[in-house]
Parts: C-alpha cells; structure tokens; sequence
C-alpha cells in the first residue's frame, strides 16, 4: 500500500560502478522475496500515519488501494478537516484532491521533491518503482546472531543504470522468513540520509509482515514518520475505473 511505502522502498548509496554483476544467486532468490512482501497484483489497506517534527505532531488514517505497479490511490479518513483528501498515482503522474476547494491539483515536476503530506516523504517517492534484485548489486556483508537474533545483512549499490537517487543501501532481514529488520539509506557523498525500522511482526495479507514502518531522517534524529498496518489484504477485485481523474471526488 505505501509501497511505500510505501513505499516505500526506493532509496541507496554507492558511486561505485559495477560492470558485471556480482549478486550471488542465493542472493537474489532472498531480495525478489523481500520485493515480493509488499507487492501483489492488487491491494488494499487501512493505515494511520503520525508525523512528528519539530514544529508539530500530527496523526492520519488512511485507506489505500493499488493495481500493479503503476496505479496507488489514497483517501485521508481521518481527521475530520482533512477527511476526503485523495492522493492518486497513475504512472509518473499524482493528483491531489482537495474536497474543501473542490480542486484536483496535478503535481508539477517543481513539487515533487516537496513533502508528501506532511510526512517525512516526498511526492517523488510515490512515482518511483525499484526492486532490489533488478536495480542494485548485492553482497551479503554479514550473517550470523546480532542482538539475540539470527540475521542477513546485505550491502546494495545501485546498478550503473538503474534510475534510483541514492548511492547505497545497507538492509538486514531476519534469516527465518526473510523479513526486514532495518534499512539504511545513503546519499551520493555517502552520507546516512535516512533510516527506516521495521517492528511489529504479525500475520498480514496471510503472512508475517511488520505492521510498525518507522522512517527517521539522519539530519533530524528527533523527527519520525511512522505507518502502522491497521489491516493489509492483496491480489483482491478493484476496478481500473477507481484511478481515475472522474472516481476522486465520488469516493
């Protein structure tokens, strides 16, 4: 749902460039199941999402839906002044609804490295699609017991044409069931630029997932963006006619 988360899951470091790849096959067969958690023909959710800064905490449910890779939309539930706000992808466009304006608003490329409501990510987020196994070469940097549990860390550089904005990524998943632990994002100059927490495992969409996202921005330790999963379905029934321009102010 927030592929996000959303997602959500769109940002590396490195500015090594790799000729041939050097991804063992073990490798790969670990990170296309690390795609797949969050992915489906189909989906759809209920979240609440609380933004915490310096100047203001705020808290929003959300209901989500998507089609393949291209089509999200997202309709603010609560709170009540922003209820009915939609948020819609449709390839590398987003359109806002704003139901108090009665305005559908599509955003320029000027708005796309702004925040997305308020959150700690940007519209850009939203359009870009990455899997791990295609655009980044892989290297398991660590395997064994850390901090009572048995994990895999993986150290991923983005493939020399991959269309990704970070320069490398270092993830660790549990070795039981491969689940995402945490991710640690880096810019170009290598810098940590964000880190997302994974917590919270528990059965979603009919398997193990985290319901607990947490991303904290490395110039802002203080500040968080936090998904919780109230509920997460995929591959069910959902119309092509609801991401369109014509469904936003209907729902």
């Amino acid at each position: 749902m927030f592929k996000k988360i959303l997602l959500i899951y769109l940002l590396f470091l490195s500015p090594v460039i790799l000729a041939d790849s050097k991804t063992s096959p073990r490798a790969k067969q670990i990170l296309a199941e690390i795609d797949d958690l969050w992915r489906g023909k189909s989906s759809h959710a209920i979240t609440r999402m609380q933004v915490k800064t310096k100047h203001y905490t705020r808290t929003m449910r959300m209901e989500g839906w998507s089609k393949g890779k291209e089509k999200t939309l997202f309709k603010i539930l609560e709170p009540l002044r922003e209820k009915g706000s939609v948020t819609l992808k449709s390839g590398n466009n987003i359109y806002t609804y704003l139901p108090k304006t009665d305005r559908t608003i599509k955003l320029t490329s000027g708005m796309m490295m702004g925040s997305w409501m308020g959150s700690h990510f940007t519209n850009d987020d939203l359009v870009k699609e990455s899997r791990l196994e295609e655009d980044y070469e892989a290297e398991i940097s660590f395997e064994g017991d850390r901090e009572g549990r048995a994990v895999i860390e993986f150290t991923l550089i983005p493939k020399i044409d991959a269309a990704v904005v970070w320069g490398k990524l270092v993830l660790t998943v549990l070795a039981d069931g491969y689940i995402p632990i945490d991710e640690f994002y880096y810019d170009e100059d290598m810098l940590l630029a964000r880190t997302i927490i994974f917590e919270d495992i528990k059965k979603l969409g009919g398997r193990d997932r985290p319901a607990i996202l947490r991303v904290i921005p490395a110039d802002k330790p203080d500040e968080f963006t936090e998904f919780v999963y109230e509920s997460l379905e995929f591959d069910i029934d959902v119309s092509e006619r609801l991401f369109t321009l014509s469904s936003l102010k209907k729902r």
